[in-house]
């Protein structure tokens, strides 16, 4: 037997949205495996052994799959409910080679699910966490099947023909290219496996009583009422629904609605999938919210649920819509009919959940709850390819899966906006939040979402308004804002909330100013202007190029009838489908919140409008932004940095000594400024004449972190007598270096955590940097523009391009010290803390003055590689 256990399970979906555990041999698979190579055709059998194995052959097989697990042996399973349906696993003949053979087998009945694909992809981060860099098989010419699975698996797969064999290789280390070609695959299973709840052919709520007011009566009132197009059963103990159990359906049922106590979830569960039930959503509450027990049962449920294949939203939800004209799918207990429109939304919070659905029309609509199975993340990957979403909008308390997150919102942010409330950024909110203990470090969600070209909204009202800029809108060109107005006062405060919000008011020309009526921007046509001249100042700037949104504000009087303004509006609007455009209309008495057939978003104060449109014009500019690439660092070199690693682990990790430091950071070329390390006063005099004065001392001691808050650092030192007095001060464990003046000080860094993985930063330096807080951070993998960006972004980025007649710092220089950084975060989660403080950026270069280093080791952390739903743990 391997030495796999129950925690090594990983629930992975098929490509056709089924269910399997990939996971270790254990004792009791014997049997299962047998049964897997007996079950098998003949051809099968040949392809797998190259010829008709005998009953030894496939004791044998089976045997080999039993010897435990080692640097040389790995094997992995995929059990689907009780049966197991196919293996992979991989030998090599030393510990020391980096190549391993590798072999797959499926059962006939589970071929083209993706099974092969998944079992290898789980191999391949099982053998890489092992040292093992190449997969290598021997295939028949005839295994197309298996031919395949090794080029989808990577793009650096390689083959050769000879002898009647196919020589196949691959590798284990990810790049681009493979995430990308996981990234395909896992969109197309979660599109799969969200089907039977998002467009179900029929539904059975459980718990729908005769009760009104009850969640489940009104739940299924809610979608006859709706007109779900599906079969739509009710059940209820009173059989007064419809049915007295889900065993009583006369036809399978695609999706389950629950709505009963708690500790009759399970058996509904277990009885939706003797109906073929493919997915439920739990109204209930009583689960992860509620204590340990919760937990316990909320932990349970999940696991009957991926037995059966079945995804499950919540519990503590309110429910799931669809709009889609085909489904009409309203199971939820929220108020009111849903607005049909281009937004999809999911929301961890079921009261704003409803605050959502009250201002905006959706696609689709799915409150998490308690996000035990179904989260944002499968849902990103849903909206991807549906048509019917041309924006998303989502109100996180928690991240599940950050890395994966990161990856898949920053794609699909780069087809449509994604808009994103994240709450418990305070302490109090963060007290509040329903799911505290998961709660992530500011910072770091600020940076991911950033990265990711995620919208970010100042509050629920703020989102709302932005989403109705961004769903089905164009996106402005740039950042110029043109405003017409019948009131001059609104005028002003437009374009001071433009400045504000980083939009520009540019003046028009003459010929342009002429057309819209005579007034510079922002255009004033006065209290009397009918709708005719509103319009035509509109077109007038719609058409001459010299704006890229067009924000016109209306005041109803008793001379000009708001629909009279809005008709003129809309038909300038409609006729010029590409520019991005809002409309503000002052007492409006409820006249629609929409123009025309492109459907311009009309607000009711030019503030909210101005800040929905730089929401939109930031976006726009994040990606309209190359991506970058990942570049190739020459004089890198892992290997040297992975035995000072494992030395330092070794002897217990922790902040490491000076010298074990700088051997790591030359490991990767991060230029760090010579120091002597010195235990007597004299050889601090030799070292300072060796480096030539001024020079600095400071305490080597790696425990002492803010040296110069405890007297730690000496600065100036111009002669023997000053480093004699300034080693007595300090101790007599010293670094003696040559003091250098005349740069910009910066500071950069490495910090990780273990859920979002290792972030890169930097900042303005020197002992002020936690006082300036000027800082930009990075979440791995990084490209060569994300290193550029940072720089940019940081307030005192002007001392770095020439300010006020100083020579310019080498960017260049400062970009690649950035990547190399991200490079050994990349290679190393075992860097705890990486602190360079000051870093040094000037016209010659950059260089680190000072290095605090904290190793520790690592657990099993995510691997972005790896297609797995979420834990089925309690929150």
């Amino acid at each position: 037997m391997t030495a796999g256990l129950a925690h090594d399970v990983a629930d992975a979906l098929t490509s056709d949205g089924g269910i399997v555990a990939i996971r270790p041999v254990l004792a009791a698979d014997r049997p299962r495996l047998t049964a897997l190579y007996t079950g098998a055709t003949p051809e099968s059998l040949r392809l797998r052994f190259f010829a008709q194995p005998s009953s030894g052959t496939l004791d044998a097989e089976v045997d080999r799959l039993f010897r435990p697990e080692s640097d040389r042996h790995l094997a992995m399973l995929a059990a689907e409910g009780e049966h197991v349906i196919g293996v992979a696993s991989c030998e090599r003949t030393d510990d020391l080679t980096p190549r391993a053979e590798f072999s797959v087998f499926v059962a006939d009945e589970h071929r083209g699910r993706g099974v092969g694909t998944l079992l290898l992809e789980h191999l391949a981060a099982r053998a890489r966490r092992r040292g093992i860099s190449e997969l290598v098989g021997e295939v028949l010419p005839g295994n197309f099947a298996m031919l395949r699975v090794a080029r989808d698996l990577s793009a650096h797969a390689w083959s050769r023909f000879g002898d009647g064999i196919v020589d196949v290789g691959l590798t284990t280390i990810g790049d681009e290219a493979a995430e990308d070609a996981v990234d395909v695959r896992d969109r197309a299973a979660e599109r799969a496996s969200l089907r039977a709840l998002l467009s179900p052919a029929s539904v059975a709520v459980v718990g729908a009583g005769r009760r009104p007011g009850s969640v489940g009566h009104e739940t299924l009132k809610k979608l006859r009422e709706y007109g779900f197009t599906g079969a739509l059963y009710g059940v209820s103990r009173s059989g007064g629904t419809g049915y007295r159990s889900v065993r009583d359906l006369p036809h399978p049922v695609d999706l389950l609605v629950i709505a009963v106590p708690a500790e009759q979830v399970a058996p509904v569960i277990a009885q939706g999938a003797e109906a073929g039930a493919r997915a439920a959503i739990v109204l209930s509450a009583g689960f992860g919210e509620d204590g340990p027990d919760g937990r316990r049962r909320q932990h349970e449920l999940v696991r009957l649920a991926r037995k059966h294949g079945i995804r499950l939203v919540g519990p503590n939800c309110l429910g799931v819509i669809n709009t889609d004209s085909r489904v009409r799918l309203d199971a939820s207990f929220a108020p009111g009919v849903p607005r049909s429109g281009g937004l999809g939304v999911a929301a961890q919070s079921g009261a704003v959940g409803i605050a959502l659905l009250a201002g905006l029309g959706i696609s689709t609509f799915v409150s998490l709850g308690n996000k035990a199975d179904v989260s944002g993340n499968d849902l990103i990957a849903y909206w991807y390819d549906d048509p019917a979403t041309q924006a998303v909008a989502l109100y996180l308390e928690s991240f599940g899966n950050p890395r994966k997150f990161a990856r898949t919102v920053r794609a699909l942010g780069r087809r449509k906006p994604v808009l994103a409330l994240k709450s418990g950024r305070t302490g109090a909110g963060r007290r509040a939040g329903a799911a505290a203990a998961a709660a992530a470090p500011a910072a770091t969600v600020d940076a991911l979402l950033a990265q990711a070209g995620v919208v970010r909204p100042g509050g629920l009202g703020d989102m709302i308004d932005a989403a109705r800029m961004l769903t089905g809108q164009p996106l402005p060109a740039g950042r110029r804002l043109a405003v017409v107005s019948n009131a001059g006062g609104l005028n002003v405060l437009a374009a001071d909330a433009a400045e504000a919000h980083g939009l520009t008011v540019p003046a028009l020309s003459p010929a342009t100013r002429r057309r819209a009526g005579g007034s510079d921007n922002p255009v004033d046509l006065g209290a009397g202007a009918s709708p005719g001249e509103v319009g035509a100042a509109a077109a007038a700037i719609a058409d001459s190029g010299e704006a890229d949104m067009l924000l016109v504000i209306a005041v109803a009087t008793e001379a000009n009838a708001p629909g009279d303004l809005l008709d003129a509006l809309a038909a300038v609007l409609d006729a010029r489908p590409s520019l991005a455009a809002a409309a503000v209309l002052v007492d409006s008495d409820g006249v629609t919140a929409q123009l025309g057939g492109r459907k311009v978003p009309v607000y009711d104060l030019p503030e909210r409008a101005v800040r929905a449109l730089a929401h939109a014009a930031e976006y726009a500019e994040w990606r309209r932004r190359p991506l970058g690439r990942r570049p190739e660092l020459p004089d890198v070199s892992p290997g040297r940095a992975r035995l000072a690693v494992d030395r330092a682990l070794a002897d217990g990790g922790g902040w490491q000594p000076y010298q074990r430091t700088r051997t790591i950071l030359d490991a990767y070329g991060i230029n760090i400024l010579p120091a002597a390390h010195v235990r007597t006063a004299e050889a601090a005099v030799a070292a300072a004449e060796r480096a030539g004065y001024p020079v600095v001392l400071k305490s080597a001691d790696p425990e002492l972190v803010h040296k110069s808050d405890t007297g730690g650092v000496r600065l100036g030192l111009t002669d023997a007598a000053a480093v004699r007095e300034a080693f007595a001060a300090i101790g007599v464990d010293v670094l003696v270096q040559r003091q250098i003046d005349g740069r910009t000080e910066l500071v950069a860094g490495i910090a990780h955590d273990a859920r979002f993985g290792s972030v890169v930063l930097l900042g303005a330096g020197g002992v002020h940097t936690d006082l300036l807080s000027d800082r930009a951070l990075r979440l791995l993998p990084m490209t060569d523009l994300d290193a550029g960006w940072m720089w940019r972004e940081l307030r005192c980025a002007p001392l770095l391009t020439g300010y006020r007649g100083a020579p310019a710092a080498d960017t260049g220089a400062l970009e690649d010290m950035l990547l190399r950084l991200g490079r050994l975060a990349d290679d190393f989660p075992e860097v705890a803390e990486l602190d360079l403080n000051p870093v040094l950026a000037g016209p010659g270069g950059v260089v680190a003055v000072d290095a605090k280093l904290r190793l520790a080791p690592v657990g099993a952390e995510p691997d972005a590689l790896l297609r797995r739903l979420s834990t089925a743990e309690p929150w």
